[in-house]
C-alpha cells in the first residue's frame, strides 16, 4: 500500500483536477465567497480544491498532515506567488485549532479517511468563527469499488446523507444542506459525490 507521502508527486492527475474544478464550481454556487473570506482547506493534499477557489476568496490556508503533499503544495505556491496563501502542517483530529478562526472551511474526499466522523466535524467547527461556513465534499455510500487496492486509510465506504446531516447537527452545525457536486466515473462504476454545506452555530 503506497502512502500519501509516496504518491504526492503523481497526485495531480487530470481526473483529480477535473473533480476539484467540479467541486469548486458547486461551492461557488452554494456559498457566498468574497475577497474577505478567510478560508482553510482541511486535508488539502496538493491544494487542488483550495487553489481552484483562490481567486474567489481572501486569505487561504492549505492544511495537510502529509509532508509529501505539503512539499508539492508549497512548490505550487512558490510559483503562484499569491499573497495571503500558505500551506501548513496540520492534523485535523490531533492538533489544536489554527487561529484566528476562519470564515470558511472546505474539504474534498477527506472525511472518509477519518475514523470518528463526529469528532472530525467538531474539529472543523473549532476552526470556524460563529456563523462560519462549511463546504465539505465526499462520497455517497458505495460498495467499496471506488478505491484502488493501493488506497491508504479508507475508514468509511462513503456516507449516507441523512445520517451525516444528524452528525453535523450534533457537532454544532445548523442549516445543513446537501447537493451533488460531481459524479466520478471510472472502470469500476459511477460514484456520486455530495457537497455538504452548513453554518457553525
Amino acid at each position: 500500500m503506497a502512502t500519501f507521502d509516496e504518491r504526492a508527486r503523481d497526485w495531480d492527475t487530470d481526473d483529480r483536477r477535473r473533480v476539484a474544478e467540479a467541486v469548486a464550481s458547486t461551492i461557488r454556487s452554494a456559498v457566498v465567497l468574497t475577497p474577505a473570506t478567510r478560508t482553510i482547506e482541511v486535508g488539502a493534499g496538493t491544494g487542488l480544491l483550495g487553489l481552484a477557489l483562490a481567486a474567489n476568496v481572501g486569505e487561504l490556508v492549505l492544511a495537510e498532515p502529509s509532508s509529501g503533499m505539503l512539499d508539492v503544495a508549497r512548490e505550487k505556491l512558490a510559483v503562484l506567488e499569491r499573497p495571503g496563501t500558505s500551506a501548513v502542517a496540520f492534523d485535523l483530529v490531533n492538533d489544536p485549532p489554527l487561529t484566528p478562526p476562519f470564515d470558511l472551511a472546505i474539504s474534498q474526499l477527506v472525511l472518509h479517511h477519518i475514523e470518528d466522523t463526529e469528532a472530525a466535524l467538531r474539529a472543523i467547527g473549532a476552526l470556524l468563527r460563529p456563523g462560519g461556513r462549511l463546504a465539505l465534499s465526499d462520497l455517497d455510500a458505495e460498495d467499496g469499488s471506488f478505491h484502488d487496492p493501493e488506497a491508504e486509510g479508507v475508514r468509511h465506504l462513503g456516507f449516507d446523507r441523512e445520517r451525516l446531516r444528524g452528525l453535523a447537527e450534533e457537532a454544532g452545525f445548523s442549516d445543513v444542506g446537501f447537493s451533488t457536486a460531481h459524479v466520478y466515473e471510472n472502470e469500476r462504476g459511477a460514484f456520486p459525490m455530495f457537497l455538504l454545506t452548513a453554518t457553525r452555530t
